[in-house]
């Protein structure tokens, strides 16, 4: 029998860092019938400060998929906080995975695998894999990745 998220959070060693208040006007997750939509989170540290850099200018490609794993951090402690036990989801659905890059970055894909990784440790590589994009644009506060998600619910 494979281990529930929780349990592998606990065999993983993973530590979340607090979930961050909204920063505008939205809700940090919603539940719509059997799915749970979650805002756009950036990597917050556990020290609650921000990560921030560019991609390809003052942070290489293994530093930014440092900070999408951190953003997956985030997001599971958004969902704790907001919504209560991880265990309650059954899979990751879809993914938007956004690089703040500058315009000749290529590996946005490569970054957002932080991010993928990571769920695929949490919830199994059945489940913790969904479908996804990963895209360079600008981000708020200079941060280097931002994810929303949507997870399909028991």
């Amino acid at each position: 029998m494979s281990s529930s998220p929780t349990e592998k959070i606990k065999e993983l060693g993973l530590v979340f860092p607090p979930a961050p208040k909204p920063a505008g006007v939205y809700r940090p997750i919603l539940v719509v019938d059997r799915f749970l939509y979650v805002s756009g989170q950036g990597p917050i540290q556990n020290d609650g400060s921000l990560m921030i850099g560019i991609a390809g200018f003052d942070m290489n490609a293994d530093e930014a998929k440092k900070a999408a794993r951190q953003v997956g951090l985030t997001m599971l402690s958004t969902i704790q906080t907001h919504f209560g036990s991880l265990d309650k989801i059954k899979r990751v659905v879809k993914v938007l995975g956004m690089v703040n890059s500058t315009s000749d970055f290529g590996q946005q894909p490569y970054v957002i695998n932080g991010f993928s990784e990571l769920m695929a440790d949490v919830f199994g590589k059945e489940n913790g894999i969904g479908v996804r994009s990963a895209v360079g644009m600008m981000l708020p506060n200079n941060i280097p990745v931002e994810v929303e998600a949507m997870f399909e619910l028991y």
